[in-house]
């Protein structure tokens, strides 16, 4: 089952191992001991969004299709109904169509939005997008990249471009870094954290698409891996269908 959810071999050998010692005699008891060993490897770092400065940044980032426009609107929908004042920044500048969609998810979210134009440089476009926000008084700033793959060097080098203007912006301050996984790609997923980690620090994971029979399990190796939680998850295709991660929950799911 911890296969089948896309734990990965070495992950999950360790996980039942872990179970075993606990030496369960019934399900019940199987599934407490798996819910309390895996949650001891995953991050111990918060699960809530760093939100502090003003305005506060997330970047939202990861492969093409993976669910960043969609998960950027619906975050904006959240922080919005918080009371929160997001500015939603299109800068997948590489795509006319994927300026046009994070456009129609802002409004549909009833947030503002800066949409940068086709081919402009999108470390330009975020950057202008924070100072857009100190002028309106928008207190977070909630910027779509380009989808890139993994391999492509050229690409995640523009990424980590992306996140020292990002920095420059806000005089240096933290920001969330935020990748974005289809949970249907399983252990991909891990390979793709490897490698944008590098170009770019990740403070978090938002685990999309989480609806489907996907189980999403390539989270865990992640976790332990690289220290990074996931913060949310796409769990429908609903505006509001964006939560907080429960790592316990999403445990529990795996045997459902």
């Amino acid at each position: 089952m911890l296969l089948a959810a896309d734990v990965g071999p070495a992950m999950a050998a360790r996980l039942a191992a872990g179970v075993r010692s606990r030496a369960p005699r019934t399900r019940e008891e199987a599934v407490d001991a798996l819910v309390a060993v895996t949650t001891s490897v995953m991050s111990r770092k918060p699960r809530e969004l760093w939100l502090d400065g003003s305005p506060a940044c997330v970047l939202l980032y990861g492969v093409n299709g993976a669910g960043k426009t969609t998960t950027a609107g619906k975050l904006a929908f959240r922080l919005r109904n918080e009371g929160r004042k997001p500015l939603v920044i299109a800068a997948d500048t590489y795509r006319a169509a994927g300026i046009e969609q994070m456009v129609a998810w802002a409004d549909r979210a009833g947030v503002p939005h800066l949409a940068g134009s086709s081919a402009a440089d999108p470390a330009s476009v975020v950057y202008d997008g924070v100072q857009t926000a100190r002028t309106r008084g928008n207190d977070v700033v909630i910027a779509d990249t380009a989808g890139r793959l993994q391999t492509q060097r050229n690409l995640l080098e523009e990424l980590a471009k992306i996140g020292r203007v990002t920095s420059k912006a806000l005089d240096g301050a933290s920001y969330e870094s935020l990748l974005v996984l289809d949970a249907v790609l399983g252990l991909t997923n891990l390979v793709q954290a490897r490698e944008f980690n590098k170009a770019i620090p990740i403070t978090g994971l938002v685990l999309a698409k989480l609806d489907s029979s996907a189980k999403g399990g390539a989270v865990i190796s992640i976790e332990s891996e690289l220290d990074v939680p996931v913060k949310l998850a796409g769990v429908g295709e609903g505006i509001d269908d964006l939560v907080p991660f429960d790592p316990v929950a999403f445990v529990r799911a795996i045997f459902l």
